[in-house]
């Protein structure tokens, strides 16, 4: 890894609380410029009373995407480059896949998948222009295994993980890269009424989410102010990763998860090559 020396310019989505809040304080107080983006970007006020020009707020709601590539313009008109687009804005729905109504999924891929798309397709030209820049999405490690309850959740950051896989083979010719941040459970405001959704409950399912709930509870949460150095370590290495798992829960249990995958692919290995030709043979 290299460490490099310049300041970078940040271009941060859902900064006003949680891992966006932490992220845009840590990145400016380490001599960093950042384009601060929320919905009510009156709550970031005190960083541009501390950090003067070297922060720039936004008015940015990620749903709607001729804002969105206003704000990534004004970043840029403002800085005169973008190094680091930062993806942070999304939520969650609470409900199981039977409850939860199909306008509450969409609007929730507004924000976590569509949202992310339209800075990022607004950046891109940009990014090409001057060379190169790096493009991080915030996304979890459920985008990698599930959980009941929060389904569709887990959708959205499955697709997500696929979009910026495709994106980064797509876009490394032009010097620029791509990671994909994999949270574990913090303690963050995302389990708060302003980052939850939850769909109307249905009878038979109150002992499902209630052993959910439980669950939650117990689960080991990180500290999320331990986080911006090793986001730092990832911004600044010569080769970054695609994926980048934040905290200590992640791996054992997406390994468990692939090595349970791998043994049922296996298992049914001679009736999946079966299917291949009708001679029973690969072709």
């Amino acid at each position: 890894m290299k460490n490099e020396l310049k300041s970078k310019v940040w271009f941060i989505t859902g900064a006003s609380r949680g891992f966006g809040r932490v992220w845009t304080e840590a990145a400016l107080q380490r001599g960093d410029k950042v384009a601060a983006t929320a919905r009510n970007p009156a709550s970031l006020a005190p960083l541009k009373e501390q950090f003067g020009e070297n922060v720039l707020l936004i008015e940015l709601d990620v749903t709607n995407p001729t804002q969105a590539a206003q704000a990534v313009r004004q970043a840029y008109d403002y800085f005169g480059r973008l190094d680091i687009v930062l993806n942070n804005a999304g939520y969650s729905l609470v409900g199981t896949i039977e409850e939860a109504h199909s306008d509450e999924v969409k609007a929730m891929y507004e924000t976590n998948v569509f949202g992310p798309l339209a800075v990022i397709q607004a950046a891109l030209p940009i990014l090409r222009e001057q060379g190169g820049g790096h493009i991080l999405g915030t996304s979890s490690n459920l985008g990698h295994v599930t959980l009941p309850v929060i389904g569709y959740y887990c959708s959205t950051k499955w697709a997500f993980e696929a979009i910026h896989e495709s994106l980064a083979a797509e876009v490394q010719a032009f010097g620029i890269r791509v990671t994909i941040i994999e949270p574990g459970a913090y303690a963050t405001e995302f389990a708060s009424q302003d980052s939850l959704r939850f769909a109307a409950g249905m009878d038979m399912y109150a002992g499902v989410k209630e052993q959910f709930f439980q669950s939650l509870q117990t689960l080991p949460k990180g500290d999320p102010l331990a986080t911006p150095q090793a986001l730092f370590k990832v911004v600044d290495a010569e080769s970054p990763p695609l994926r980048f798992h934040l905290g200590s829960e992640n791996l054992p249990w997406v390994r468990a998860a692939y090595a349970e995958r791998l043994a049922v692919w296996e298992e049914w290995d001679a009736v999946s090559v079966s299917a291949q030709s009708l001679n029973g043979r690969q072709s």
